[in-house]
């Protein structure tokens, strides 16, 4: 059962419409990444989430209840834009953000420690937010939305401009927040990470939900996929003119083709092996790019 349920979220601005009967949820114990081109309306269905924005229609609900301001004081929140005070020392920051949610003042300073030492921030724990570096004040934000031990964690591009450490890092804090049983959604662009990380996405374009699921029902669900490699040909023209083909990707001579039903994969072997010689011949699962790309008609 979804603890985070979305139903027929609208939201107009002027002549834009941004949500357009936007539904779907989120169940505790899964990370689920929320996708979609830019402008399509994914930081507007956040910040519905924490009532930032206005509803022209539809309603946010946490395990079957409208979410309120009692709900909100259980979740975290991680905004793409800096949400920190960038003045303020680090852990005196997060210290006091962890009152406002309702800790004391002891509770607030060990789970401040507790989180700076997990994020590997904490030798920065008297440093001014604003002179960190990029990738630690990502860990700063974070350890901000987190402090209050949320049931529900909501991060919008929280793996941007990270190197490779801090997406490691990152993405281990979120699968194990969602092994504990919390629920954690989250946007990005970086669909390898993505389709590394979650169990399951929803993917909206113009405000509509345009494909859901898991992972990997999305990646084993439509046409069948190959991937074929001919010695010497780097550009996958042989496959160009096969009827009932779709060369979908091309990578350092690597061939991503999508059979149309009824197309006899060996009639495609046999083309490969005209061009050339034939070192790899292997149905594949669709890509989450190639799941966005489809989702989305680009």
């Amino acid at each position: 059962m979804a603890d985070l349920e979305l139903n027929g979220l609208r939201r107009r601005f002027g002549t834009v419409t941004a949500l357009d009967d936007l539904t779907f949820s989120v169940p505790s114990g899964h990370v689920v990444g929320f996708l979609g081109p830019n402008g399509a309306g994914k930081t507007t269905t956040m910040r519905a989430i924490f009532g930032l924005t206005d509803l022209d229609a539809g309603s946010v609900r946490w395990r079957g209840v409208p979410v309120g301001s009692a709900q909100r004081r259980r979740f975290g929140y991680m905004p793409e834009e800096r949400g920190l005070y960038p003045n303020m020392q680090v852990a005196e920051e997060i210290e006091y953000l962890g009152r406002l949610h309702g800790m004391d003042g002891a509770s607030a300073a060990a789970a401040t420690q507790q989180w700076l030492e997990r994020l590997e921030v904490a030798d920065r724990a008297r440093s001014k937010v604003e002179s960190l570096s990029h990738g630690n004040q990502q860990r700063v934000q974070l350890a901000a939305a987190l402090v209050h031990e949320p049931e529900l964690l909501v991060l919008d591009e929280p793996l941007a401009g990270l190197d490779p450490t801090g997406i490691d890092a990152i993405g281990a804090v979120l699968l194990e927040q969602a092994r504990s049983g919390r629920c954690v959604l989250f946007s990005s662009h970086q669909l390898d990470l993505v389709e590394n990380l979650c169990e399951s996405v929803a993917i909206i374009d113009h405000g509509r939900l345009v494909a859901s699921g898991t992972v990997d029902g999305l990646a084993t669900s439509g046409a069948r996929r190959l991937t074929v490699r001919v010695e010497g040909d780097r550009e996958g023209a042989w496959a160009r003119v096969l009827p009932g083909v779709t060369l979908s990707e091309v990578d350092g001579g690597e061939v991503r083709l999508v059979l149309a039903d009824g197309t006899d994969s060996d009639v495609v072997l046999d083309a490969a092996r005209v061009a050339g010689h034939v070192t790899q011949f292997v149905f594949e699962r669709r890509r989450l790019s190639e799941v966005f790309r489809e989702a989305v008609g680009r």
